[in-house]
């Protein structure tokens, strides 16, 4: 189960009520909310739907969950500086409380939100993401390793 402190911007594995890691993370800078366009990360009770990018190089970019065969460095952040960077892994969430979550304009999954990679140069700790939930890379593989489809995903305040 991972379970994400949007106040203590932390993401806590466990397994059997049991700590295995916490990683500092990034979610987003609008704070906690549900609506779609919002910029907000959304709370409550949620599932992995999706792990994509299981066999791509570390810093590999993706765009709609797909990776564009680049691989971020500095040349690429400078030559294009508005980019939100989604890279190295996708863990894709989807609610599972109907109104809260689910459905309508409050659907996790039709947000797109994400667990992804972030370039190491990005602060984490603090709200800073368009409602994602940012991690530095090699967190990301590591979390990445220990997850499947379908592994609870509590996210609260």
């Amino acid at each position: 189960m991972i379970h994400i402190d949007l106040s203590k911007q932390i993401l806590t594995l466990k397994q059997d009520h049991k700590i295995i890691k916490i990683y500092q993370v990034s979610t987003g800078s609008n704070g906690p909310g549900e609506c779609n366009g919002s910029g907000c990360t959304p709370r409550g009770k949620h599932r992995i739907r999706l792990l994509i990018g299981a066999e791509c190089p570390i810093n590999t970019v993706f765009v709609e969950r797909r990776p564009t065969g680049e691989i971020y460095n500095a040349q690429l952040a400078q030559n294009f500086p508005n980019r939100d960077w989604i890279l190295t892994r996708i863990i894709w969430l989807t609610g599972l409380e109907s109104g809260k979550n689910r459905g309508s304009n409050v659907d996790t999954l039709r947000r797109f939100i994400y667990i992804h990679g972030t370039p190491e140069i990005y602060p984490l700790g603090i709200p800073a993401s368009h409602g994602c939930i940012r991690m530095h890379n090699q967190d990301l593989l590591d979390l990445f390793g220990q997850v499947q489809n379908g592994t609870e995903v509590n996210i609260e305040e």
